[in-house]
């Protein structure tokens, strides 16, 4: 069996380019103590090769961008920069890329505590929300964090077409919210919702809202955000 050992290899790229001190540095008091890590790298990339997706269904599958980007990886709090990442969002799979060896790989979920995609879009695993359909590896868009975090599960499902095509479905991308606190999910359709769990004084979060132009239907994220923002830390 292959023994993937790429992101070692991106460890050493860091060390002999010196960008490792500037980034990683930050979350280490030696780098000493960050070459330990090595070993855990390379239990991390046995999730195995990626199956592509299929040639039949129009679109892709991943979110953002079919193209891999430079992103981070957050392991037991450490955070890995410079990692080339690629999210299914079909599968909810986190994929990296072996350059030696041309391959798509995946990555254990269950070793990612967050990881931040080429756009800036962080997502959190979080355990829980068996009622969902769609939690698959537990992964979250973070969209503002407080007393409540807001919350976004971005997926990607597909439907049969019935034209002639040379395909013989659709990828349609979803996107369901949340609110979250200590582990507890609550669902989110509409905008009032949010401000009731919120706790928040429904006149004035609706002038504020207002004042922003922002609507749950329209803008779901700037809505929400702003909500957490207006809530007031509990000790």
């Amino acid at each position: 069996m292959l023994k993937i050992q790429f992101l070692p290899l991106l460890v050493f790229y860091f060390l002999s380019s010196g960008l490792l001190a500037q980034t990683v540095g930050r979350n280490l008091a030696f780098l000493p103590e960050y070459q330990e890590q090595l070993p855990f790298f390379q239990e991390l990339i046995t999730g195995g090769k990626y199956e592509e997706p299929s040639s039949l269904i129009q679109g892709d599958p991943y979110y953002h961008t079919r193209q891999f980007e430079s992103g981070s990886l957050t392991i037991n709090e450490i955070t890995y920069p410079g990692v080339p990442l690629l999210y299914d969002i079909f599968r909810d799979q986190i994929l990296t890329f072996h350059p030696l060896f041309n391959q798509k790989i995946l990555i254990k979920p269950e070793k990612v505590d967050r990881f931040v995609m080429g756009d800036g879009s962080a997502f959190a695993r979080l355990e829980g929300n068996d009622s969902f359909g769609k939690a698959g590896s537990g992964f979250y868009k973070v969209i503002a964090e407080g007393d409540f975090w807001a919350i976004s599960k971005p997926y990607k499902t597909s439907k049969s077409l019935r034209e002639m095509s040379r395909y013989d479905e659709v990828y349609v991308e979803k996107e369901a919210f949340f609110l979250w606190k200590g582990g507890a999910f609550f669902p989110l359709s509409k905008g009032k919702q949010a401000i009731a769990l919120l706790g928040l004084n429904k006149a004035e979060a609706k002038r504020k809202l207002r004042a922003e132009q922002l609507n749950f239907k329209q803008n779901p994220e700037g809505y929400l955000q702003l909500l957490v923002n207006l809530t007031p830390s509990q000790p």
